[in-house]
């Protein structure tokens, strides 16, 4: 199971059994909170599992904390009743804005996440550039570039073939898609394939080569602006190999 899943699975047990165990610590200073400070308390709770879950988990919580906020908290106590008006327009208020609050915390962590992507892929870069400037060797950099490959597409391993592309392979285009040229009929990936999949490089309007990225098959293909970033580090790997008029012969 990747780790992706088991951050999803943990996120969903927390989302059914934190706003239990919160309703429950409240249960002996029930008698001096407001219907409206014990929704109050909740909605932390469902906002706390969004902010480290995914949009389905923030739902959960909602619908969990709204059902435990009425067994625990409000009059009768112990029974999904709900007898005085008032308490049922507290309890369906607090599942709308649980709905609503988990879902906008779920997305200020994925832009969190973003902004944090893109300032690590804007030092890659950098740093690919710098590395380019500095060396005297094209296949130097051919191999700094392999190495950040397999880092960046979380790859199992990563190789460089010189030449003029000869397998039928799966190929990275220059927008980030996965796609392979069946006869004539272009399939494309959502997942890695199994076997190597090609990243041209190209120099000076002629082929140098290809990185052939050796992937877990199946896996979900990582974020398309990490793919980007792959394409942009071949490219410059391929103006190097074309400034210097000789194709690398790394392995």
């Amino acid at each position: 199971m990747s780790g992706y899943r088991l951050h999803d699975g943990a996120a969903l047990v927390a989302a059914l059994v934190a706003p239990f165990l919160v309703a429950l610590a409240l249960v002996p200073f029930r008698a001096g909170l407001t219907a409206a400070n014990a929704a109050l308390v909740m909605v932390v709770v469902v906002v706390a599992v969004a902010a480290s879950g995914t949009r389905s988990a923030g739902a959960l919580a909602a619908l969990s904390a709204a059902a435990w906020y009425d067994f625990f908290l409000i009059e009768p106590y112990q029974r999904f009743t709900i007898a005085d008006g008032g308490d049922l327009g507290t309890s369906v208020l607090l599942l709308a804005v649980g709905l609503i609050v988990s879902q906008l915390a779920v997305r200020a962590r994925r832009m969190r996440a973003v902004a944090v992507s893109g300032s690590a892929h804007l030092t890659t870069l950098r740093a690919a550039t710098r590395f380019a400037e500095d060396s005297e060797s094209p296949e130097a950099l051919v191999e700094h570039v392999r190495r950040e490959l397999v880092g960046l597409l979380g790859l199992r391993g990563c190789r460089f073939e010189a030449g003029p592309a000869t397998a039928h392979r799966p190929r990275m285009q220059h927008d980030g898609g996965l796609w392979l040229d069946d006869g004539g009929r272009l399939v494309e990936y959502v997942t890695w394939p199994d076997g190597e999949t090609e990243l041209p490089v190209v120099g000076a309007g002629r082929s140098r080569g290809r990185f052939l990225l050796d992937a877990h098959p199946d896996r979900p293909l990582p974020p398309e602006e990490s793919r980007l970033v792959a394409v942009a580090l071949a490219a410059l790997a391929g103006t190097a190999l074309g400034s210097a008029g000789l194709p690398s012969r790394q392995g």
